[in-house]
């Protein structure tokens, strides 16, 4: 979009660091901002603004600017669980007051927060006068981008974020109209054909590593992108509601930031805290009864088919293509939950996950139906008191599962209701759902109704004190700051893909750092130790080594992580499984050593209270050697390191079980050598030894 000529008095700038970024207005009163890192442009001149429905002019054009306001801040912070236990807030704000020149006389203000690593801005709309209740039509806000980049996208989507990465240049985005399938039942048509999820990862050909997202989502709808290919242009496309609207929303009101994260280093995309810093701190004043763990789950036996979800129907169940396949027995009956917690009390996890264990399952899928389930009444061959008091007996902490098959206001009326029950019997994490089309009708799982709706919930829960792992959830926003109770959720592509679909490719797990997760932990689901012939379908594989596996635990963040496979594939490696058993959930520090989007990720952590350090180091497809410094461990002493490596002859497709453990006395002074098999990884624990 061409400028008119501006002079340097209209220009506004704040920097930090390598980082700068430039306001201005052009002579019809239009906003634009662009930014810079270590001199190099990043966004071109790019609009900002909102359309107002039925005002044409409203929050867009005419402005001038009455006041501008610059701060610095220079803050730490400990969060309640996480990758450090320590995070920095160092950024630079400037505020510009804006008014317009008509009738209303309406204002606007900007916030922009410039930080070493990237930016935020936002959009406040101050108590006035003139206007109180208003709807949003569109956001006008772009990212025009300098060059042709490489770009990580999956498609625009208001219902789901659970596809595989396309890697392109950005005239190259073409995701062709997506219909969703689910059960056979058309659930969603996208029309726009250029349009992308965030977070959106881009590497420049001059090695600039850019990624768009945006931070503390609350009462508004997510922000896809449409992309101008031929001009390279990024701008907000908000999720509409039933109607065709995007937001409802009365002054004051402050929208969630729109986050950019530069670095001419990729560990540095990974090792951001901007979208962190940008949401509230916590809200409750007690945050102690919130405890990262991890669990195992009568969960993956009903993905690969071994057993259902549903009672009544166990012998016949509908696929998520919709067809009857045979299958076999209800899998949350009592004898089975005893056998799961045995497991988890003999190898001290912490977590029991039971999904299936209450009424409904039999009609849930696809029916757009309100009240399948009532979140309270367990199926006749589970015993919920017996396998609770069991539980309990063997010192294990059971997690139970509140699908909703998408009625969402089912869910609202009986919340109060199902988060009693799980106080009453002493669950203290839950994992929900939204499968399928929301009810209210034609309300999408990324729009403001639904973004509420999530809000609710962690309200609810969190005055009930109760964790929640969520999926079929809008991708995370960072607002786990803010209510450290959202622990987990989905939102993506995860390890349940390659029971079902194709799968996952091996270069998959090298780019969720750089995208889903870079609002958040990501439930992935890892540990998967039998990875060909899923269940009885032979074709069904994972495509990592199992190494990998291992590796995942440490690359792929989560303060719930579960430990995914049956009891009876850990049982087979006892001696890999140690890493597992072994390896923490909440850490003092970490350090991200070598990352490449869709390349490789190596990350190590430092265990929360303790001196010891795990690595996980990951690739895709390609064979790797990596070779680490150990400067992360202290100086002058040695550690005790346990190497869990591919074998020499490991291929994620034609040996993907087969591994090495060595063991060797190091110090902070030395180097390690580990070759990754394609498709593969590795694990390392570093054991502080005595003096």
């Amino acid at each position: 979009m061409g400028l008119p000529f501006v002079t340097q008095a209209q220009i506004t700038e704040v920097a930090m660091g390598k980082v700068k970024v430039q306001v201005n207005l052009n002579g019809q009163g239009q906003l634009f901002y662009s930014m810079l890192f270590g001199g190099k442009p990043v966004i071109k001149q790019s609009l900002l603004g909102l359309k107002v429905k039925g005002n044409d002019t409203l929050f867009n054009k005419l402005f001038e600017i009455i006041g501008t306001d610059v701060t610095e801040t220079d803050t730490t912070w400990k969060p309640v669980w996480g990758e450090v236990s320590t995070i920095r807030d160092h950024h630079k704000q400037l505020t510009l007051r804006l008014r317009q020149k008509d009738a209303g006389r309406h204002l606007l203000n900007i916030t922009f927060r410039v930080f070493n690593d990237g930016v935020g801005f936002r959009y406040e709309i101050p108590q006035q006068p003139n206007i109180d209740y208003f709807i949003v039509e569109k956001e006008l806000t772009e990212f025009s981008m300098t060059g042709n980049h490489q770009t990580f996208w999956i498609p625009g989507d208001y219902d789901s974020n659970e596809y595989s990465y396309t890697r392109s240049a950005i005239s190259k985005i073409d995701n062709k109209p997506v219909v969703e399938t689910t059960g056979g039942l058309v659930v969603q048509t996208v029309e726009d054909r250029y349009s992308v999820q965030t977070p959106l990862m881009m590497k420049s050909a001059d090695g600039l590593y850019i990624n768009i997202h945006e931070a503390a989502l609350v009462n508004y709808p997510a922000m896809q992108l449409h992309v101008n290919t031929r001009n390279l242009v990024f701008s907000a496309a908000l999720v509409p509601d039933a109607v065709g609207n995007m937001a409802y929303l009365q002054a004051p009101f402050k929208t969630p930031w729109r986050t950019l994260i530069v670095s001419d280093h990729a560990e540095d995309i990974l090792s951001s805290k901007l979208i962190l810093n940008l949401n509230e701190p916590s809200k409750p004043n007690d945050v102690t009864w919130i405890k990262p763990m991890k669990f195992i789950g009568i969960w993956w036996e009903m993905q690969i088919k071994k057993s259902t979800w549903s009672f009544a129907n166990s012998a016949r169940e509908k696929n998520v293509d919709g067809n009857l396949v045979a299958s076999g027995k209800h899998g949350a009956n009592t004898a089975n939950a005893k056998h799961y917690i045995d497991f988890a009390a003999k190898h001290h996890i912490e977590g029991l996950l039971i999904e299936g264990w209450n009424t409904g399952w039999e009609d849930w899928f696809g029916n757009w139906k309100e009240n399948v389930f009532d979140f309270v009444t367990p199926y006749p061959d589970f015993d919920i008191k017996a396998v609770t008091s069991y539980a309990a007996s063997k010192g294990v902490k059971l997690i139970m599962h509140n699908e909703t098959s998408g009625s969402a206001t089912n869910y609202e009326r009986k919340l109060d209701t199902a988060f009693k029950f799980m106080n009453k019997m002493g669950y203290g994490a839950i994992k929900t759902g939204y499968v399928g089309r929301i009810i209210p009708r034609g309300e999408h799982h990324d729009g403001q109704w639904m973004i509420n709706h999530y809000q609710r919930v962690t309200d609810k829960a969190m005055e009930k004190h109760v964790a929640l792992d969520v999926h079929e959830m809008v991708r995370p926003t960072g607002l786990h700051r803010t209510y450290p109770n959202l622990m987990a959720s989905e939102a993506g592509r995860g390890t349940e893909s390659n029971a079902f679909s194709n799968g996952n490719s091996p270069d998959h797990e090298t780019i969720l750092p750089f995208t889903r997760l870079i609002g958040g932990p990501m439930d992935y689901t890892p540990g998967i130790f039998k990875l060909n012939n899923l269940g009885s379908d032979s074709s069904k594989r994972v495509r990592t080594t199992l190494c990998k596996q291992l590796a995942l635990y440490v690359t792929m963040y989560s303060p719930l992580q579960m430990v995914a496979d049956l009891p009876e594939n850990y049982k087979k490696y006892p001696d890999a499984f140690q890493f597992i058993k072994d390896v923490p959930v909440d850490w003092d520090d970490t350090k991200v050593l070598e990352a490449e989007p869709g390349e490789y990720v190596s990350i190590v952590r430092n265990e929360k209270g303790s001196s010891d350090w795990y690595l996980g180091a990951i690739t895709n497809e390609k064979p790797r050697t990596l070779n680490i410094p150990l400067s992360f461990l202290k100086k002058g002493r040695k550690y005790q390191v346990t190497i869990f490596a591919d074998a020499s002859n490991a291929h994620y497709l034609s040996n993907p079980e087969l591994y090495t453990i060595s063991n060797r006395m190091l110090g902070s002074n030395q180097k390690l050598v580990i070759k990754l098999a394609p498709g593969g990884g590795c694990a390392v624990k570093f054991k502080l030894l005595p003096l």
